[in-house]
């Protein structure tokens, strides 16, 4: 088989890119010099690897497809200074080395027509993008591939051998990720419009007007990329202009196109890879599609835009798509990025950024291994930031301080008069010697690195492929550097004192964590630095209400570093840390707090306190925010107030409203200050739970005897009264035993009573006296249960009325003792034995009470009485049951078996001992003793039993959710408990939890189960 060979002169076509025949190579090579190429080129640092790289490029000359080049081949092999480059490749990049004998036709090309003609080669076969339209996907991928790779094979070589300056290196690498990223979007455009998704203007130049752009940000966008660079990227469409078929579908569609995109951009096939993309600096990127309308971006930026995202602005710019579309748009962002007037608040903000880094005025210890070159002291990231701060202040009324580059823009404030000469010609020298030693270590590899090698070798490699004969000297230049930056960088630090407690980096700008402030995060105590690095900049993309405003996020900028060390001071940050962001996501909004927290650094300990301990009042401060008011005011931290103290104050409070709304809302504000203050002391073993239990009943007697009188009354503007009688409020359960849990609902009973001979009331609207007290009744629920902007007063359980659930709200007295004595059940008399008058009519209230009393004093059947409590205890362990250790109230010896012991000795002895009858199961055990129906040592276990019961049930439902895993407690909350049952510590405890159970449980089958077995059955 005979080959063909093309005509000298012409050009052939591989794989879609041209290449030179041997011919056209040699009459051109005569006219070009090789003095671009450097006499001090680096030395091949592996000298085997390089040997071996000359073997494999002069087998080249063999392969039937290099054929017309193995003169050249030869030539390259054989003489200075083309074998010098070659060298210099194979020695120190296995990445380069590979691109060269991947494609040797553009190292002839190089060096026989130059630097500059073998770049604009490499790109010609995608610099049309509108060739892309008729192509299918994986040739569009195999084009803009080799393009990319022969691209950056000229432009590596340009830079080692200092034919380019830095400047044209980054922007031929700039232009390279253009070029292709068109090429790309309008197969892409093209693609999807064949579908029929959309109209294009312009099919046969699909990027043409389409309405559709990508903006470059960051080193792109300032031409500035580097070898192994992400390109990002904000992908945006215009409404106005975008022609689509069906309007519903526009969103889903540009956002599968533009996954396409970077699909096409950043896979690797065999033929490599093109650019990484980065997405994230688009608007609040977690929450919003990888392509939004103009208008969705005009309306984040102008509402909730960040300062640091103002600073990104700086460098975008369209590179791909309609840029008359995307020409708009940043003629519309323009006033945003760049202020008319200084703005202070942002200056402010800046400077809150620039405190939060921990820099240093040179001479500090830099330690060159593993050193980030880009984000580490004195990196490339400083002289950025150090630019962009100073453009963002005084680039609104200085147009010149608006460049993109980041050398350019030293220069102009140069000029401006901001920086010096000395200091802007050590922060250039710096700029350049970073992005250099960027480079090479991004080239040897293909790798996206900017963090120097870790070991003597890495960095001697390095060192050689830079040119540095030794180790030493490059470690002189590069400590010189750093150095300079470093205190170049601390001049913006002079007028900011530090924040208080900041020990180090805690920034949280941009879309990347800051290495510094990640390890100052572990050294703090927090161990997943990452979750609270992204969360924190979560808070200030405005993803909850209270971070919405510019202003909230200004003032919490500057709290941060106090923030979270006073969360580090817990003992476990990182549960405190997600409590504190779950008490943010509930904030309805931030100024207010944030300014306040500021002003009384105290707040922040008690937040870090709650946030650390108990992350159920942390989500409850969230919704409740006002209370932290409170907390500033005298006598937060005294004794709990008695009754008529708080009836007095909640009665001021009611009598300076007129409406039933403003009633409900003063009495919940009142209620939840001192439920908080409660909870505070509860957390902070302040008082016995006996005394909390019994405030919180006392809040609770407060709020309905303040509040319902008011209620009875505006009720009898329209419905009138009755000549005498009334209603009565009854608590039972844990209310009426004055023995309230935090969140505990209040369990009530309604009785009323009329004259026999009322048949309505005498208001302009009468009703009969059921239909009356029931509907006075619902009123007075909804005083206490119905959610107003002040949340709830209490929740309420009326299940315990006569009939339950099927019975009326309010039960006639009459009725009430008919039931209680005739029909009443065994375990409706048992909750009975807690009933205590709230509020209602003395002659009333007086009037249940005996019949309760003379309910729970009969004389019972000992037999029937027994079975009875057996058996609804063991249906509710059957239906209710919880054998886990911390399930305080059901687990069998817990509270329910506890209070089932009381009840039912009530039960038994109350006919004969009427004296030991109490609401408050503490003071039943105690009467028992006295009268000698228990020993008087088990009626003290016992008394004390409840007390240590809902100490830990109250602790436990202010501090966790669901089931309490020990092992999973942080040690504070160990501690807690651990005082809270009034033991040394957490082992102690569990051991005291297991020894109360196992010992009420054995009182319980004592006294209940064993008599109870031994029971013949029931005869009917």
């Amino acid at each position: 088989m005979t080959r063909r060979r093309s005509h000298p002169g012409s050009y052939h076509q591989n794989q879609g890119i041209a290449r030179f025949t041997v011919q056209e190579q040699h009459k051109e090579s005569k006219k070009v010099s090789l003095s671009w190429i450097t006499p001090d080129l680096p030395k091949p640092f592996d000298a085997e690897r390089c040997k071996h790289g000359f073997e494999r490029w002069t087998a080249l000359a063999d392969r039937p497809q290099f054929e017309n080049m193995a003169e050249q081949i030869g030539d390259i092999a054989a003489n200075s200074p083309k074998r010098d480059v070659l060298a210099a490749l194979f020695g120190n990049s296995p990445y380069l080395a590979n691109l060269c004998l991947r494609d040797p036709d553009i190292i002839c090309l190089i060096f026989d027509q130059g630097l500059d003609t073998a770049f604009k080669t490499a790109l010609d076969p995608v610099r049309n993008s509108a060739d892309a339209a008729p192509l299918d996907q994986a040739k569009t991928m195999m084009m803009v591939r080799q393009a990319k790779r022969r691209a950056a094979l000229v432009i590596a070589i340009a830079d080692i051998c200092k034919a380019w300056t830095l400047d044209k290196i980054t922007r031929a690498i700039s232009e390279t990720a253009e070029i292709t990223l068109e090429f790309t979007l309008a197969h892409c455009l093209s693609a999807t419009a064949k579908l029929r998704k959309f109209d294009l203007p312009h099919p046969d130049d699909p990027l043409r007007d389409c309405g559709i752009f990508a903006i470059g940000m960051g080193k792109l966008g300032a031409g500035e990329l580097n070898y192994s660079s992400d390109i990002d990227l904000i992908f945006l469409f215009d409404h106005e202009v975008v022609t689509y078929i069906d309007p519903d579908r526009l969103q889903q569609d540009l956002v599968r196109m533009v996954r396409d995109v970077t699909r096409i951009m950043e896979e690797r096939t065999g033929d490599g890879y093109v650019f990484r993309t980065d997405l994230r600096l688009r608007p609040d990127p977690a929450s919003t599609p990888p392509i939004l309308s103009m208008l969705a971006a005009e309306t984040y930026y102008e509402t909730v835009g960040q300062n640091w995202e103002r600073a990104a602005m700086i460098k975008a710019r369209i590179v791909a798509g309609d840029k008359k579309s995307g020409s708009i748009f940043l003629e519309i962002l323009r006033p945003y990025v760049w202020r008319k007037h200084l703005d202070f608040l942002a200056i402010k903000d800046i400077h809150s950024i620039k405190r939060q880094i921990n820099a240093h005025k040179g001479g500090s210890k830099v330690d060159i291994p593993g050193h980030n070159i880009k984000l580490g002291r004195g990196g490339i990231r400083e002289i950025e930031f150090f630019a962009q701060t100073q453009q963002l202040i005084w680039g609104g009324r200085e147009i010149a301080l608006r460049c993109k580059a980041t050398c350019e823009a030293l220069r102009e404030l140069t000029k401006f008069g901001q920086v010096s000469e000395k200091t802007r010609d050590e922060m250039l020298d710096a700029y350049e010697f970073l992005r250099t030693v960027e480079h090479r270590l991004q080239m040897t590899n293909d790798q996206q690195t900017q963090t120097l090698p870790d070991t003597e070798d890495g960095l001697h490699a390095l060192a050689t492929f830079l040119g540095y004969p030794t180790l030493d000297g490059f470690k002189a230049d590069l400590l010189r550097h750093l150095r300079a930056v470093e205190s170049n960088y601390a001049e913006l630090f002079e007028d900011d004192a530090p924040l208080a407690g900041s020990t180090g980096n805690l920034v949280f700008t941009g879309t990347e964590d800051d290495p510094d402030t990640l390890e100052n995060l572990r050294q703090m105590g927090f161990e997943n630095a990452t979750n609270v690095s992204i969360t924190v900049r979560g808070w200030h993309h405005g993803r909850y209400r209270a971070t919405r405003s510019r202003r909230a996020r200004e003032i919490l900028t500057e709290l941060m570093p106090t923030l979270l060390n006073a969360l580090s001071q817990t003992t476990n940050p990182d549960m405190a840390f997600r409590a504190f962001d779950e008490f943010l996501k509930g904030l309805p909004a931030g100024v207010q707090l944030f300014s306040l927290v500021t002003a009384n650094p105290e707040l922040l300990e008690l937040l870090a306190q709650i946030a650390g301990t108990a992350p159920r009042m942390a989500k409850y401060l969230g919704r409740n925010a006002g209370v932290l008011d409170y907390v500033l005011m005298s006598g937060f931290h005294d004794e709990l107030p008695d009754e008529d103290t708080m009836l007095s104050e909640l009665n001021a409070r009611l009598s300076r409203e007129d409406m039933v709304e403003d009633w409900l809302d003063t009495a919940r504000r009142w209620a939840n200050d001192q439920k908080f203050r409660i909870d505070v002391q509860t957390i902070q073993n302040r008082h016995t739970p006996h005394q909390a239990g019994r405030t919180l009943a006392d809040i609770a007697d407060v709020a309905i005897r303040a509040l319902f009188p008011r209620i009875a009354n505006d009720f009898a503007i329209k419905h009138g009264t009755f000549d005498t009688g009334g209603l009565a409020v009854f608590a039972l359960g844990k209310h009426g035993g004055q023995e309230l849990s935090p969140g505990s609902d209040l369990d009530m009973i309604f009785v009323y009573d009329v004259p026999e001979d009322a048949e309505e009331s005498n208001g302009e609207k009468p009703l009969t006296p059921g239909h009356y007290f029931i509907r006075l009744s619902q009123r007075y629920i909804n005083a206490l249960s119905a959610p107003t902007a002040e949340g709830v007063l209490f929740e309420t359980d009326l299940r315990l009325r006569p009939s339950g659930n099927k019975g009326p709200l309010a039960t006639h007295f009459k009725s009430f003792e008919a039931y209680q004595l005739n029909e009443a059940w065994t375990w409706e008399h048992m909750a009975l034995t807690r009933l205590r008058p709230v509020y209602g009519p003395q002659e009333l209230c007086d009037k249940v009470m005996a019949t309760t009393h003379s309910v729970l004093q009969k004389q019972r059947n000992p037999d029937d009485l027994l079975r009875d409590v057996y058996d609804m205890r063991n249906r509710m362990d059957a239906g209710k049951g919880n054998n886990h250790p911390w399930a305080i109230k059901m687990r069998r010896g817990g509270l329910v078996d506890l209070e089932f012991i009381a009840q039912y000795l009530q039960l038994a002895h109350a006919y004969s001992h009427p004296e030991i009858l109490s609401p408050t199961t503490r003071a039943v055990f105690r009467n028992l003793g006295k009268a000698g129906i228990l020993e008087a040592e088990e009626a003290t276990f016992l008394a004390n039993a409840g007390s240590f019961w809902l100490a830990l049930q109250a602790m436990l439902r202010l501090t966790t959710e669901g089931p309490f895993e020990p092992e999973n407690a942080s040690t504070d909350l160990r501690r807690m408990l651990a005082r809270a049952g009034q033991c040394d510590d957490f082992d102690t405890l569990q051991t005291k939890l297991e020894e109360t159970a196992i010992r009420i449980k054995a009182i319980y089958d004592r006294l209940i189960t064993e008599p109870a077995e031994k029971l013949p059955p029931r005869t009917e």
